[in-house]
């Protein structure tokens, strides 16, 4: 064996696509599916969300910015189902999303599937990403352990689905399983948008928070849906405000 063979430095340089520079971004190691934000999708390993991984999403208890966050990937990941387990509360009240709204938007109503889920969420999101039709699995976890963060996390990988679990903002100091890490707020400059913070990926820290602004006619499409009339069979539940911080003519669109 020569010199050049046996040391660990020939043989990383041997293998560029598998070895990981902590000063650079990892390169892709399965899809992606973009953010339909540039400015994210540049600081995204592999330029977009990650298929077959484990996204978290933390926010305060109280603020639902998800759907804001991540609807352009869901119009891109496909037209399978999307799979919703559990859901934000207020109160005892699911705050499931307003259906008119996220079809206005582009979302099919028919493509969300809510599961709902009590003490066997973590059983019923692993389930979801082992259907072959599913899209993506979206599931609101305020407190979860990191093995069991551990076992989505395989079936996501097994499975090749979108996956996002939904934590409170404690999670953020706790050790996890994720490969991506993404603390929300709201943004402070503009009514709709969203302040958006890498706590963890593939890749250097993230000095400074994003800002994403909502896409150029996007309240339109919102304040069109809002007049047209509910879906038959749409569930009767309490509706997840899109817009939740923004003016009230927003709010009522939503």
């Amino acid at each position: 064996m020569s010199a050049a063979s046996s040391s660990p430095f020939a043989y990383a340089a041997d293998l560029p696509d598998q070895v990981w520079r902590a000063d650079a971004l990892a390169a892709p190691q399965a899809d992606t599916v973009s953010s339909g934000d540039a400015a994210l999708d540049a600081q995204l390993p592999g330029g977009g969300w990650p298929v077959g991984a484990l996204t978290e999403l933390i926010q305060a208890p109280g603020v639902h910015l998800e759907w804001r966050l991540l609807l352009p990937a869901l119009l891109r990941c496909g037209q399978g189902p999307v799979v919703l387990v559990g859901a934000p509360t207020l109160g005892t009240a699911a705050l499931l999303p307003f259906a008119p709204a996220l079809a206005g938007l582009g979302l099919p109503w028919q493509r969300l599937l809510w599961l709902r889920a009590t003490d066997a969420q973590l059983w019923m999101a692993e389930q979801a990403l082992r259907c072959a039709p599913v899209d993506a699995v979206l599931l609101w976890r305020a407190q979860a352990r990191p093995q069991e963060l551990r076992r989505l996390q395989l079936a996501a990988a097994q499975h090749h689905k979108l996956l996002f679990v939904m934590r409170h903002s404690e999670a953020a100091h706790t050790a996890s399983p994720a490969v991506l890490r993404v603390q929300l707020a709201p943004c402070a400059t503009h009514a709709t948008g969203l302040r958006v913070e890498i706590l963890k990926r593939r890749g250097p820290p993230l000095a400074h928070a994003l800002q994403i602004l909502p896409a150029q006619g996007q309240l339109a499409r919102v304040l069109a849906a809002a007049l047209a009339p509910a879906p038959v069979g749409a569930a009767d539940t309490t509706p997840l405000d899109l817009f939740a911080d923004a003016p009230a003519l927003d709010r009522a669109a939503a």
